[in-house]
């Protein structure tokens, strides 16, 4: 499987998520950056974590309009994966691969933390991997990580089984407790109806090698790539 991993002005996990696609996972990976177009010989696209453009007017806003997304757009629109992570997400918002949006944390504060995650929506590939492990944890590190959207648009990703990762206290309780940000519904990361976009606050790149103290990360991945492997 081969993985791009787009790198825009500000994108600073970019090198995080190809050691976990090519050095663990031992994947051919390309870095590609935001001006160019081509992934036409790409399965899987990466919208890394950072501040893309510095996150002047909001997180992504600037992002969304760089000549690489179109590619995105179109790679995502032909059913292949897309993965979102933290700034990817609020990217994949702006873009409009994902519903809602990504806005102010509740507290007004940038939170970095590894918080307990309850893991949703086993269907899914991208968390088939968890083998019916129901909670997690993972760091994140984010200002503007509360998940909003309207009434319908939460209903539809409930009903539809689209809520992937849910903050959660550490019993497991979804509760405020265990709500870092604010998010709605205690979002942490949702799929498109279809299932081959991914966008998530949390940080599964920064948990996936034993040496970093949890490999909680590495099953999204290793999900992905199994899925990817048997549809060949």
């Amino acid at each position: 499987m081969k993985f791009a991993v787009i790198v825009f002005p500000g994108s600073n996990c970019d090198r995080d998520v190809v050691y976990v696609t090519q050095d663990i996972l031992k994947q051919p990976t390309r870095k590609v950056w935001h001006q160019e177009t081509d992934l036409g010989d790409i399965d899987v696209v990466v919208v890394p974590g950072g501040f893309s453009y510095g996150d002047y007017l909001r997180c992504g806003a600037i992002a969304r309009f760089s000549p690489i997304m179109r590619s995105v757009l179109d790679h995502a629109k032909a059913g292949k994966p897309v993965l979102g992570i933290c700034n990817g997400f609020q990217i994949l918002t702006e873009v409009g691969l994902l519903p809602g949006a990504l806005v102010r944390n509740r507290d007004l504060h940038f939170i970095c933390d590894r918080v307990p995650l309850r893991v949703e929506a086993q269907e899914r590939f991208w968390t088939s991997a968890y083998g019916g492990q129901t909670q997690i944890k993972l760091p994140i590190a984010h200002g503007e990580g509360r998940y909003h959207a309207d009434a319908d648009t939460l209903a539809q990703l409930e009903d539809q089984g689209q809520v992937l990762f849910r903050y959660c206290s550490p019993s497991g309780a979804v509760d405020e407790s265990g709500n870092p940000n604010g998010s709605l519904n205690n979002i942490a990361g949702i799929c498109n109806e279809a299932g081959n976009v991914l966008g998530m606050m949390p940080h599964p790149e920064r948990a996936a090698d034993p040496q970093l103290g949890s490999t909680d990360g590495l099953a999204l991945f290793e999900g992905l790539l199994q899925s990817q492997l048997a549809a060949v």
